[in-house]
């Protein structure tokens, strides 16, 4: 694999914004009122769920908090999309919210992010399933005009995570979450190619902590079994150690590249088949092929939790393969990436060919 750059572009003088508390562990919800009284936190928490997630943890954040004197107001979203940030801002502003909780999914989260910052107020991650590395980066991805997009946004200024809820979320979760952090592993190739070749910002430091993840997933894959709170607690320190690269670097740099691309591809022309993590992880097979780097150590740590290492277990096409590794390059065009020279057919077939991926 290609060793990290030795020397990097300074990258200039920005804000580092970090969580100031991180509970991780079984029953640790238990503990928010508490988290929220060390915050400083007042008035009004607007809780921001999904349809799916408001029994499991909405309705108890509100037990926990109310008998404390926190008044609290739930909005339940349904989708990742800008006009959902933007009714949730105005139920914020309405309310005369001072804090707001991100609970449930990437989707929950992401939006409470959004409109915290719009709002001008903190918030808090709370997530029920370690399926992606949002629930701690400053980067919110949404649905705009089509396409799935990543806009700068705010970190939480707490993460609470519960083993014991996570632990019970779906297998393929979990599975998907592993595929978003391996991912890292070309992410941080890509992001050396663009500073080698185009001398875009470079930090070391995001680098290795988030090449450090990945390796701790793929190393530690054996152990990471659904329904288990030890392999929750594995994958919810590395989502939230990539989460924190990403806040180093300023950007989802240290990542996404190329994988993510490919996925996002893969949505384009067959929306809703596949989890996010799922097609990272399928993404960064073939990328790593591309780099030259080791493709099969990724394939095999991907197969050890469960998660999708073809088209076919994905009820994808050798077709919608090919084609979004040749059209990748069109997703994010500022975001420079080893595909961004452009993939043929030909050489799109023969990639995913080796690989097994169809």
């Amino acid at each position: 694999m290609p060793v990290f750059p030795r020397m990097s572009r300074l990258i200039e003088s920005r804000w580092m914004e970090l969580p100031r508390i991180v509970a991780i562990g079984s029953g640790v919800l238990q503990e928010l009122p508490q988290i929220c009284s060390r915050l400083h936190l007042q008035g009004q928490a607007l809780i921001i769920t999904g349809p799916h997630t408001r029994n499991v943890m909405a309705n108890a954040i509100q037990d926990l908090l109310e008998p404390e004197g926190y008044r609290t107001e739930i909005l339940i979203c349904s989708a990742s999309r800008l006009e959902e940030v933007d009714r949730a801002e105005n139920a914020a502003r309405e309310s005369g919210a001072g804090f707001l909780i991100g609970a449930g999914g990437g989707r929950s989260i992401d939006i409470a992010k959004l409109a915290s910052m719009k709002a001008d107020l903190p918030y808090l991650s709370i997530p029920t399933a370690a399926s992606h590395d949002g629930i701690c980066s400053s980067q919110a991805s949404l649905t705009v005009n089509g396409e799935a997009t990543s806009v700068k946004a705010q970190s939480p200024l707490a993460i609470v995570a519960d083993s014991k809820i996570i632990s019970q979320a779906p297998a393929r979760l979990l599975a998907a979450g592993c595929g978003d952090i391996i991912s890292n592993f070309t992410a941080i190739l890509d992001w050396q190619l663009a500073f080698r070749l185009r001398n875009e910002e470079y930090s070391e430091y995001a680098s290795a902590l988030s090449g450090m993840t990945a390796r701790m997933i793929a190393e530690r894959a054996a152990d990471i079994r659904p329904g288990l709170e030890e392999s929750a607690r594995i994958v919810i320190k590395a989502l939230i150690s990539s989460g924190v690269a990403m806040s180093i670097a300023g950007s989802s740099r240290p990542a996404s590249g190329s994988e993510h691309k490919f996925a996002h591809a893969v949505n384009r022309i067959a929306p809703g088949k596949a989890l996010h993590g799922e097609l990272c992880g399928l993404g960064s097979i073939i990328m790593m092929y591309l780099h030259g780097g080791d493709w099969r150590m990724i394939r095999s740590a991907l197969e050890t939790v469960g998660a999708p290492t073809s088209a076919s277990q994905l009820g994808l096409e050798p077709e919608t393969v090919v084609s979004a590794l040749v059209r990748a390059h069109e997703i994010r065009p500022e975001r420079y990436t080893i595909l961004d020279s452009g993939l043929n057919q030909i050489a799109a077939s023969r990639a995913a060919e080796a690989t097994g991926i169809i």
